[in-house]
């Protein structure tokens, strides 16, 4: 994953005309003191898993066995996309304070193997042969906020780098995991709704004549466990669960 964004980065970079041409205007955001923008973001997401020491153990409910021994839970990456807007506050000629409030449309996945070899599949959603799958439907929006470290310019050319920390509500996942009444097997795995991350970030500020466009790959990680706890045989072998993005995005400022 890393390394295709990292190709796609340089490629980005490679194309991009007049690069280290002299002069170019950016219009004009270094010299203000507050300037805003907006942004696109490819994003891939994934879970961290740690499971409890049981974890392969098969889930009963009421005593009865309702699901064979585990071979393996693995998160599955997948991809998404977001928008939003950049608020960006002069500090000193080689700081600034970002504030880049987003729309996250990115799902998460995991794949449960159960000894047995059954799919049990879940609403809208088709199971690989061999494995259950289950999957969050998410819509995040997102507060991050950052200290945006750069380099000084060269021609139309400027490195940064980025850390900070971000706030995310899950505006879907809960109303598209309603399973009120459903036995334990066909239950969906739940997430929190409120998400704190940290996140660090690489990237680079291209100068043209009438706006500033910035290539940037970000890793982002929750704080804590974004795991709802619940009675099913999808969450019961989880001890924490973390979501990790990995987020290519490109500025306009």
């Amino acid at each position: 994953m890393i390394k295709s964004l990292t190709f796609y980065f340089l490629l980005f970079l490679f194309l991009t005309p007049k690069l280290f041409a002299q002069g170019n205007y950016g219009g004009g955001v270094d010299d203000q003191n507050l300037h805003f923008g907006f942004n696109f973001q490819y994003v891939n997401s994934e879970y961290k898993i740690q499971k409890i020491p049981s974890w392969r153990a098969p889930f009963l409910e009421g005593g009865i066995q309702v699901t064979d021994s585990l071979n393996s839970i693995r998160s599955i990456p997948n991809p998404g996309f977001g928008i939003g807007f950049v608020t960006d506050l002069y500090i000193t000629p080689n700081l600034n304070l970002r504030f880049t409030p987003s729309l996250i449309f990115a799902d998460r996945i995991i794949d449960y193997q159960f000894k047995d070899g059954m799919s049990r599949d879940q609403s809208g959603v088709q199971s690989p042969s061999g494995f259950t799958r289950r999957t969050v439907q998410s819509t995040m929006v997102e507060f991050p906020v950052g200290i945006k470290l750069k380099s000084d310019r060269r021609n139309n050319f400027r490195a940064y780098l980025l850390a900070g920390a971000k706030y995310g509500i899950d505006v879907a996942s809960s109303k598209k995991a309603q399973d009120a009444g459903e036995i334990a097997i066909n239950k969906f795995l739940k997430n929190k709704k409120g998400i704190l991350s940290y996140e660090v970030a690489i990237g680079f500020d291209l100068y043209f004549e009438f706006f500033k466009l910035s290539p940037e790959i970000k890793l982002s990680n929750s704080v804590n466990s974004i795991l709802k706890r619940d009675d099913t045989p999808y969450a019961s072998p989880i001890e924490k669960l973390f979501l990790r993005n990995f987020v290519f995005s490109l500025y306009f400022e």
